[in-house]
């Protein structure tokens, strides 16, 4: 029985369906990552506003002192802000995985049931032509045996006819 049109349609499907997975997945990586990159930058913003409060400490310099205290104030909400959001992505990109990964194991399913109905055909394929070939073969004998059976017959029949002239022959006198 060979695959049918709806297995293979259920194939694509599962393909296109993996095809999806794979892009949302790719996607929400890109924003985790994203958002990692932001927490790194605000984790330097955080260590220049320090660095201006240390340099201002020794130069006496106020407003120094001032816009590196509210760099590092304002880094550190934004890096509060960032980490909520980062877990956020961070269990959006588990859940985009796992249904990547099922997606992806029942497109391998229905590719494994397709290469085994192919297998199994090509099997049947194989026996019916090797039968075929051993009916031929066998046609063929019989055929060979029918020959060799009509010679021998014909064979007998001539020498019948033969040995039985002289003898008509011998009737007649």
């Amino acid at each position: 029985m060979p695959v049918s049109r709806a297995m293979r349609r259920l194939l694509r499907v599962r393909e296109l369906e993996e095809e999806q997975g794979r892009l949302a997945l790719e996607s929400a990586l890109g924003e985790l990552n994203r958002l990692k990159n932001a927490l790194a930058a605000a984790a330097g913003r955080d260590r220049k506003g320090r660095h201006l409060v240390a340099s201002s400490v020794v130069s006496g310099e106020l407003p120094d002192r001032l816009a590196g205290l509210e760099e590092s104030r304002s880094a550190a909400r934004l890096r509060d802000a960032l980490s909520v959001r980062t877990k956020a992505a961070e269990l959006d990109a588990a859940a985009v995985r796992e249904d990547f990964l099922l997606r992806k194991v029942e497109r391998r399913q229905a590719q494994s049931l397709i290469e085994h109905i192919e297998a199994r055909d090509a099997v049947e394929a194989g026996r019916r032509d090797q039968q075929a070939l051993d009916e031929w073969h066998r046609s063929r004998l019989v055929k060979t045996k029918a020959e060799v059976t009509r010679e021998r017959d014909a064979a007998l029949i001539s020498e019948t006819e033969g040995a039985a002239s002289p003898n008509d022959g011998n009737l007649a006198d």
